[in-house]
C-alpha cells in the first residue's frame, strides 16, 4: 500500500527517520510537536498525547521490565520503573533524537533555552509516542520504547534508589514517619520555573533546595538531607 505523504516537509522526514517509523497522517506528528504555549482554537495542543503518551510508555516499560528481570521482586521493579519513566530520563532520550528542534513554541517561548527545558522535551516524547500508538499501533510503539529503553533499563545491575526513597526508608525505619515535602516559593518565567522546596524529618533542622521542576527540587533536598544525616551518624 502506498504511503500518504501529505503535508510532510524535509524537517518532518528527518524526524521520522530518527523514529523509524513514517506516519500515514503527518498531522499527528505535528500536533505531538506543538507545544501548549503556539496552540489556537483550530489546532490545538500537545497535551492529549501527552497524556495518553505517558500511560503507553508506561505499559511498555513495565512490560520490559517484566521480561528482562524475571527474578526481582515488585518493590525493585517499582524503582526501576521509577527512573525510567521519570521526566529526567525521558529528556536524554528527546535529546539524543534531537526533538527540541521540531517543536513548534509561542512567542514568548521562542529561544534556545526553552527548547532544552527538560519539561518541554519530556512532554513532547510522551505525544511523539502516543502519535506513533495511534498512527502506527501498538507494535510500532512497543518497538519505538525498546529501542530507546533497554539500555536505560540494563544500565544498572541493581534497581537504582533515588534520595527521596533512601530519605523515606530512613526515616521510617528510625521514627515510624514519613519526611515531609513542601513547596516553599516559584520564580522564574514559565520555561524555565525554579522550586524552592523545604523537607523535614521528624527530630531534624529542615533542609532547603532548589530544582528546575518540583521533583528535581525535592530530591536535591532529600539530598542534602541524606548528607547531614550521614554525618550526624559519623
Amino acid at each position: 500500500m502506498t504511503r500518504n505523504k501529505k503535508n510532510k516537509n524535509n524537517e518532518f522526514v528527518t524526524l521520522e527517520s530518527s523514529l523509524e517509523y513514517s506516519f500515514e497522517d503527518p498531522s499527528i506528528l505535528l500536533n505531538a510537536l506543538r507545544h501548549p504555549s503556539s496552540a489556537n482554537k483550530l489546532y490545538g495542543n500537545n497535551q492529549r498525547l501527552e497524556f495518553l503518551g505517558d500511560r503507553v510508555l508506561g505499559l511498555f516499560v513495565a512490560e520490559l521490565l517484566y521480561k528482562n528481570f524475571p527474578n526481582e521482586p515488585e518493590g525493585a521493579l517499582a524503582k526501576r520503573f521509577s527512573a525510567l519513566v521519570n521526566r529526567d530520563s525521558l529528556a536524554i532520550i528527546a535529546e539524543d533524537i534531537d526533538i527540541g528542534s521540531y517543536i513548534e513554541l509561542g512567542q514568548s517561548e521562542k529561544d534556545i533555552e526553552a527548547r532544552k527545558n527538560p519539561g518541554h522535551l519530556a512532554d513532547a516524547l510522551e505525544a511523539i509516542i502516543a502519535a506513533l500508538f495511534l498512527d502506527g499501533g501498538a507494535q510500532v510503539a512497543r518497538n519505538f520504547v525498546r529501542k530507546y529503553w533497554e539500555t536505560l533499563a540494563s544500565s544498572n545491575v541493581e534497581p537504582p534508589s533515588d534520595f527521596k526513597t533512601r530519605l523515606q526508608e530512613w526515616s521510617q525505619s528510625r521514627n515510624g514517619s514519613l519526611p515531609n515535602y513542601t513547596i516553599v516559593s516559584r520564580s522564574g518565567p514559565p520555561h524555565q520555573p525554579i522550586f524552592s522546596v523545604e523537607v523535614r524529618v521528624k527530630d531534624f533542622d529542615p533542609e532547603y533546595a532548589e530544582g528546575s521542576s518540583k521533583q528535581s527540587a525535592e530530591q536535591a533536598a532529600a539530598k542534602k538531607m541524606i548528607e547531614k544525616l550521614e554525618i550526624i551518624k559519623s
